[in-house]
């Protein structure tokens, strides 16, 4: 008989304590972090630059930009006037907590009310991390294919939000709307939907009043957590 030790159940053990730590270090802050995920190629830079530029008036902005390598996407959002950071994940896959929590610090201070956190490009690795983000967001492209929730249950089943991208293509990959949400509810009944095309800007309105609404929301929220535990500790003093 030999000894088996589980490392994976390990990582994913000290990843979540550590995404305690990250979530706590925004509450402190007031910011919210919004992790976007999608395959290569779905369109997340371009959506994160349309996106970033209907909220810039109301929310000041920061953007991770995470990549195995390169700093092309980084030097994008820095050249679109945001406060951006790249991460070269030094091969990995996905986003951990660690790495997260390194490229917020990296940010400076004082934080952005809102940070985009684009994660590796890969429908499997980043849905088995946790981040520590306020709000798990997922882009699936029409080229990729209606299919995808059947494919790659888990991403679908972690998110709290779907963008469906590159409508504008949908009659030429034979895309059914329909047939992908109804892919989706059967995993995520709850999770909210947004066809939309980054390029021409159709359905951008209906996701950034959205994402504005929840970013309010949860910054209020965080408020409020901060106000009763500052509270407390005076009550405690006394």
């Amino acid at each position: 008989m030999v000894d088996v030790i589980e490392t994976k159940a390990a990582i994913e053990e000290e990843n979540d304590r550590i995404a305690k730590d990250v979530r706590a270090f925004l509450d402190e802050r007031g910011t919210v972090l919004v992790n976007v995920m999608s395959s290569p190629g779905a369109g997340k830079t371009t959506t994160l630059l349309r996106t970033a530029e209907a909220l810039g008036d109301a929310f000041r902005i920061g953007v991770i930009e995470a990549d195995v390598d390169s700093d092309v996407d980084a030097q994008a959002m820095a050249d679109a006037g945001l406060a951006a950071i790249q991460l070269h994940t030094g091969g990995s896959c996905h986003m951990d907590s660690t790495m997260t929590l390194e490229a917020l610090r990296g940010l400076g201070q004082p934080l952005p009310d809102v940070v985009f956190l684009e994660n590796i490009g890969n429908l499997v690795c980043p849905a088995e991390f946790d981040v520590g983000a306020d709000l798990n967001v997922m882009i699936l492209s029409v080229p990729e294919g209606d299919d995808k929730p059947l494919k790659y249950p888990l991403m679908f089943q972690v998110s709290d939000c779907l963008l469906i991208n590159k409508t504008d293509t949908a009659k030429v990959f034979d895309f059914s709307v329909e047939r992908c949400e109804r892919y989706v509810r059967d995993l995520n009944p709850d999770m909210k939907i947004f066809p939309l095309s980054a390029k021409t800007g159709t359905g951008f309105e209906a996701w950034t009043s959205f994402l504005s609404e929840s970013i309010r929301r949860i910054r209020a929220e965080k408020a409020g957590t901060a106000a009763k535990q500052k509270e407390e500790s005076s009550n405690a003093d006394n």
